[in-house]
C-alpha cells in the first residue's frame, strides 16, 4: 500500500539509464511553458532541457520495466514535463500530469493537514492523548496526537502483519474499515514505549483518521474536500468511499509482480520470479481495482501529477495553516535517528531533508500495490517535482519513482554529488 515514506539519500547513486529492457515504452506529447522572466537563474539550479529530460526519463522508465512514468518539474525557469509508456498494457494510451492515479502515502499529508487544522481551530490539541477520541488503543493514554503524526506511537504497524496481504489477496474488492485494520495492529503487541523510537508505522494514520472524525464529526473525505482540495483548487483529488474501486478518467492502470506483501514489507521477489519476469514469460498483475479502503486515510487518495505539485507547493509556502500553525508544522520534523541529527527528518505528515549545501526539500512517497509516486517541494529554490510510474517494484526489486528520484534531482540541481551512497531505507 505504500504506505511507503521514502528517504533521500545525501548522495546519490547514478541510475543507468543506457539499457534496454523488454518493455516498450512510447514517449507521450511533453507539455513545457517557460519562464519569460528576466532573473537570471540560480545557480544552485540547471537549465534544463526538455529533449534530454525526456530521453533521461524514457530510458530510466524502460531500465526500470515500468509500463508508464510522468515527471513533473516547476522551477522558476517554468515547467517540464516528461511523460512516457502507457496507462495500460496492450495498448498505447500515454500518461500525463492530468491522469489520475493511487498516491498512496502521500494522503498522509492530507491527513496530517486536516488534524493541524483542527488543532487550529480549537478541536484538538497535539498533547491531547489518543484515547481522548479512540478507545482500547494499547497505551493510549500516553500516546498523544503528536505521537502519531510524527510515527512515534511505538504501536505495532498493521500493513506488516501477514494476514493482511493473505486476506488483500483472497479477496481484492473486499471494503475495509478503520476499525478492521486496527484490530490487525491491536492483536499484536506494540513495537515500543510512546515517544522514544520513530518507526513508519500505517496505524498511527489510520487512528489520526478517526480522530479527525471524531473531533469534527464528519468523514474525513467531506472533510478534505472542504478544508483542502476544494479551497486549493484540487478539483481531480479525492479520497474515495471504502467500497468504491473506481479511478476517476482518465486514468492509469497500476501493476506489480506478485502478492501485495511485496508493496508492504521490504522482501525481494523470488528468483524464478525475476527471471520469468524478465524472459517475458511472466506478466505483472493488474491491482487497477484493488480496493484501497485498507489504506483510507494512512493512504487511499487518488489525484494528479499537476493537483499533487499544486498540494506540495501551498502546503509548504504557507498556504493551508495560518502563521502560528504553519510554524508549528515546519518545526515538527525531527531527525528519524536520533544519531545522525542532520539526516532525514519526520514530521507532522511530511519528511525533510538536506541533500546538498543549498538545495533541500518537504516531501512525501507513496508506493501500493500497482503505483509508486514521489512529491517534493523546496522552498529556498522554489522547485517542485512529482514523479509517478503505474509498477510499484522493478524486477531488481527497486521501487520504481524512488529509484528515478536521484537522476531527477541531478537534472535540476548543481552540485550534487553522484557518489554511491549508503543503502537508503525504505518502509513501508
Amino acid at each position: 500500500m505504500s504506505l511507503t515514506r521514502v528517504v533521500l539519500a545525501t548522495a546519490f547513486a547514478a541510475l543507468a539509464v543506457a539499457g534496454c529492457s523488454s518493455t516498450t515504452s512510447t514517449t507521450a506529447e511533453s507539455e513545457t511553458t517557460t519562464s519569460t522572466a528576466s532573473a537570471p537563474l540560480s545557480p544552485n539550479l540547471k537549465s534544463i532541457d526538455q529533449a534530454t529530460l525526456q530521453t533521461v526519463v524514457d530510458n530510466a522508465a524502460k531500465e526500470l520495466g515500468a509500463p508508464g512514468a510522468v515527471v513533473f518539474i516547476r522551477t522558476p525557469q517554468g515547467r517540464y514535463t516528461a511523460a512516457v509508456g502507457t496507462t495500460e498494457l496492450g495498448r498505447q494510451t500515454p500518461p500525463d500530469v492530468n491522469t489520475h492515479f493511487r498516491i498512496a502515502s502521500n494522503t498522509k499529508t492530507m491527513t496530517a493537514a486536516l488534524v493541524v487544522l483542527l488543532a487550529q481551530d480549537g478541536k484538538l490539541k497535539f498533547s491531547d492523548p489518543v484515547s481522548d477520541y479512540v478507545p482500547d488503543v494499547p497505551n493510549g493514554a500516553r500516546i498523544t496526537v503528536a505521537d502519531l503524526l510524527k510515527m512515534r506511537s511505538g504501536l505495532y504497524n498493521y500493513t506488516s502483519a501477514p494476514e493482511l496481504f493473505a486476506a488483500l489477496d483472497a479477496d481484492p474488492a473486499k471494503a475495509w474499515t478503520p476499525q478492521e485494520v486496527l484490530a490487525i495492529a491491536f492483536a499484536h503487541p506494540p513495537n515500543d514505549p510512546p515517544d522514544t523510537v520513530y518507526e513508519y508505522d500505517n496505524t498511527n494514520y489510520a487512528l489520526l483518521g478517526l480522530i479527525a472524525e471524531k473531533a469534527d464529526g464528519r468523514p474525513l473525505a467531506d472533510q478534505m474536500g472542504q478544508r483542502l482540495f476544494g479551497p486549493l483548487g484540487l478539483a481531480q483529488t479525492s479520497l474515495p468511499s471504502v467500497d468504491d474501486t473506481a479511478i476517476p478518467s482518465p486514468y492509469s492502470h497500476g501493476y506489480m509482480y506478485g502478492g501485495s506483501e511485496y508493496a508492504m514489507v521490504d522482501d525481494p521477489y523470488p528468483d524464478d520470479t525475476k527471471a520469468a519476469g524478465k524472459a517475458g514469460t511472466l506478466k505483472p498483475t493488474d491491482y487497477t481495482n484493488q480496493n484501497p479502503s485498507y489504506a483510507h486515510a494512512a493512504g487511499g487518495a487518488i489525484s494528479t501529477a499537476d493537483d499533487i505539485e499544486t498540494w506540495m507547493r501551498a502546503l509548504v509556502s504557507g498556504k493551508v495553516f495560518n502563521a502560528d500553525f504553519q510554524k508549528q508544522w515546519l518545526d515538527s520534523v525531527q531527525a528519524e535517528d536520533p544519531n545522525n541529527p542532520d539526516g532525514q527528518k519526520y514530521g507532522y505528515g511530511i519528511s525533510y531533508q538536506r541533500f546538498s549545501p543549498t538545495a533541500a526539500m518537504y516531501y512525501h512517497g507513496g508506493e501500493m500495490p500497482g503505483f509508486n509516486s514521489f512529491m517534493g517541494y523546496d522552498p529556498d529554490n522554489d522547485v517542485s517535482l512529482v514523479i509517478w510510474t503505474n509498477l510499484t517494484i522493478s524486477l531488481d526489486d527497486q521501487t520504481t519513482a524512488q529509484a528515478l528520484l536521484p537522476t531527477m534531482l541531478d537534472e535540476i540541481y548543481t552540485g550534487l554529488s553522484l557518489a554511491p551512497p549508503p543503502t537508503p531505507t525504505t518502509t513501508r
